[in-house]
Parts: structure tokens; sequence; C-alpha cells
């Protein structure tokens, strides 16, 4: 059987072997083509975002880094003293953060249970817009439901997400959404690199007020963080 291609994945281990010139291009439904370099995901703390350094901050005891990629997050914590675990869905991803030094590692994404004797985590980490990883709002239902069985008594989930009703503005400003339609933040994307692309993904971009209907019901109080100039938010979300 022929492997998947893993664009991100091909990408990060072209980087780490010195074509600092890689990048992926991201293809949506909403907006044009745009491209990622590798390097971005390889960033040392200060070259992250205020929201980003604030979650390292917040972060507490055992730490589970969803959608991981080169592992930036994770190897800040490791200097910090945290034990973490990195989960990518990327096989390439995850050899780079193997390669990288990350301690602990493993390839499977977001909705995968924790092996069995596993202990729960403190912390589930999730940046980059890392709530998109759930992909849309039935998603992130079932997710809420299922970082139960990740998170330890008083566990948080950190997260980033944005409001992108902003897409939607016609001429004069004013914000156009099909309510009989998905949910305007379910975005469907592709990534290819040179040439290669790889499966389609929903993400989803969830707006705050949503995101706290969905968590409270879930059973998780609501902390938002940060927020920035991009409409991207940090939010903290405790088990109760």
């Amino acid at each position: 059987m022929a492997t998947a291609p893993d664009p991100l994945g091909t990408a990060l281990l072209d980087y780490y072997h010195g074509n600092t010139d890689a990048a992926l291009t991201v293809h949506s439904n909403v907006a044009e083509d745009e491209p990622l370099a590798a390097a971005y995901l390889f960033r040392t703390l200060w070259d992250m975002p205020d929201l980003e350094r604030t979650a390292l901050e917040e972060c507490r005891g055992r730490v589970l880094d969803l959608g991981a990629g080169a592992g930036c997050h994770s190897l800040e914590l490791q200097k910090r003293g945290f034990t973490v675990k990195a989960v990518d869905s990327s096989p390439g991803a995850v050899q780079v953060m193997q390669n990288r030094g990350v301690q602990q590692v493993a390839l499977h994404d977001v909705f995968d249970a924790l092996p069995t004797q596993e202990m729960p985590y403190d912390t589930l980490l999730m940046l980059m817009n890392g709530l998109g990883l759930v992909g849309t709002l039935e998603g992130l239902e079932k997710f809420l439901v299922h970082a139960r069985g990740l998170l330890a008594p008083g566990g948080q989930i950190l997260t980033t997400s944005a409001d992108i009703s902003y897409l939607y503005q016609d001429e004069d400003g004013a914000v156009v959404l099909n309510l009989n339609g998905p949910y305007h933040g379910e975005v469907d994307y592709t990534m290819s690199y040179k040439g290669k692309a790889g499966r389609p993904f929903h993400w989803l971009f969830a707006d705050a007020s949503i995101l706290q209907d969905y968590a409270e019901a879930a059973g998780y109080s609501v902390e938002f963080l940060a927020h920035d100039e991009q409409e991207q938010y940090l939010v903290r979300l405790t088990l109760l």
C-alpha cells in the first residue's frame, strides 16, 4: 500500500536537514493560497507570538502537546522542567521532534485515547489556532467529551482560536453570513509541498461566544486569558 502524502512532515524534515527555504502552500475554501514557511514551526521562545508565550506560562503539571508540529512548545517546556508528551498525526513531524530531542513523542490525532498504562494530564496544550484540530463544531463537542478522559481532575485545556467573521464582510463592512449553511468558522484546507498535496481536512475557527457555550455545556469553566489584534484569543478550559 502506498504511503499517504505527508506534505507538512516532508517540509519539516527538509528544513531540519538544511533546506531553510522549505515552505508549504496552504489551500482553503475561504482565502487565496498562502505560503507557510517551515522555519516558522521551528521558532524559539522569543519568536513566538505573545499568546503562545502566555500559554506556556500558564502550563502546569504533566502536559500533553496536541498537534505539536516541530515541537517548539514541547522543547521550551522541557527546558522549564515539565514532563511533556508531544503528539502529531504527521509521521514526518514526529520524526523531526524525535531528532530535535523531544523526550516523549507519539504519532496519533487528538481523538485517540491514552494508552492503558498512561497517567492523565494536567494540561492539554493546543496552540497555533490549535483548537482547529477538532475540525468542526460537531468535532468540538466530541473532543470536549473525549478530553475528560485525557485530563486529571481539575485539569485544563489551554488553546488558541480566532473569530474569522471578518472574512465575510461586504464592501460596507457589514458581516454577511449564511445562517442556513455550515458554521462560518468551519474551513476546508489542503496543504501541498513540492507539488504533492496531502489529504483535505477540516479546521475550526470558533468565535469566543460559541466556544464558551460548547465548553460550559460540556462541564468546563471558561477563562479568556488574552487576545490580539488579529481576532485571535487564548482561553483556559478547566475541568469541573
